[in-house]
């Protein structure tokens, strides 16, 4: 009973850090981006930007993976193998950035944020 709640708050939280969830940017993976680039231009102020990119995407692969094992602890009966289970966490999060990526790249998604960023 104990495993199941547990795996139900991990789950609720990797959900609130997750792209899955509209809303979470705004909330979540933006302050955190946003610190992460912050502490890292506190060396050279030119790192903030890929920074706070990598701090973002970080967090988002973290609500993947607090996801995937908040739901084995409520599904799974046996004993998990923590580093296959981290290994399907990262190849599948990578996967979903990189087809984000293509999507964007390709003119599939627009986002005209990006669109003027790249034509400065």
């Amino acid at each position: 009973m104990l495993s199941k709640f547990r795996g139900s708050l991990i789950f609720i939280l990797g959900y609130m850090l997750s792209p899955l969830s509209w809303w979470n940017d705004l909330f979540f993976n933006l302050p955190i981006a946003y610190f992460f680039g912050y502490i890292f231009s506190l060396f050279n102020a030119d790192l903030f930007l890929p920074f706070s990119i990598v701090g973002y995407w970080i967090s988002n692969i973290a609500g993947f993976l607090l996801m995937q094992f908040g739901a084995a602890d409520v599904l799974q009966k046996s004993e998990r193998n923590l580093k296959k289970d981290l290994l399907i966490g990262l190849i599948s999060s990578t996967v979903y950035t990189i087809v984000v990526v293509l999507l964007l790249q390709f003119n599939i998604l627009e986002n005209p944020l990006l669109s003027n960023l790249v034509k400065g």
